[in-house]
Parts: structure tokens; C-alpha cells; sequence
């Protein structure tokens, strides 16, 4: 099972990602963000490409496609909240939207 992650190892690890448009979800241990493209092919081929990496990973996001964007919620349910591969899902989904 996954660790949740917490202290100084957690801060380290969110903080760049809080500096790159994620943020804490409302009432809840998870980070949010919204991504937009240019058109619904660039947003459904960007969320294929994670679901390759999330199936690969067997860690799935929570989200939601409207058109030209995507907005998405990451958690770990069996650590009860964020780990660590939350943290490298959220990586990857950055890095799939450059």
C-alpha cells in the first residue's frame, strides 16, 4: 500500500507543484488543477496520453472534460490521502500539457 505523504517530506514535494498552478483541493487531502487547450482534440488527446501513464502507474485521476477543458483532482484513496503518487501523476500531466 501507499504511504500518505506528510511533514517536511510532503511540503517538499508539493511545492512545486503548488507553484505551477495546482492547488490544494477544498476539504479534502488532494491537489487540484485546470487544464486548458486549444480545442476538445488537443484536451482528449492530452487526457489519453495520462491515462496511458495512470494505467501503467494503476493510479487513476479524478476528472472532469468539458470541451477545451479539464479539470482535475488527484488523491490517493488507499493512503487516505496525497502520495507520493499523486505527486508523479501530477508531474507527468505538466509535462504532457507543455
Amino acid at each position: 500500500m501507499t504511504e500518505k505523504l506528510t511533514g517536511t517530506a510532503r511540503d517538499a514535494a508539493l511545492a512545486p507543484l503548488l507553484e505551477n498552478g495546482w492547488n490544494m483541493a477544498e476539504g479534502r487531502d488532494a491537489i487540484a488543477k485546470t487544464f486548458a487547450f486549444a480545442n476538445f482534440i488537443d484536451a482528449f488527446g492530452w487526457m489519453t496520453r495520462v491515462a496511458i501513464w495512470a494505467e501503467k502507474w494503476n493510479h487513476h485521476p479524478e476528472w472532469a472534460n468539458v470541451y477545451k477543458t479539464v479539470e482535475v483532482t488527484l488523491t490517493t484513496h488507499d493512503a487516505g490521502g496525497l502520495s507520493d503518487l499523486d505527486v508523479k501523476l501530477a508531474r507527468k500531466m505538466d509535462q504532457l500539457a507543455d
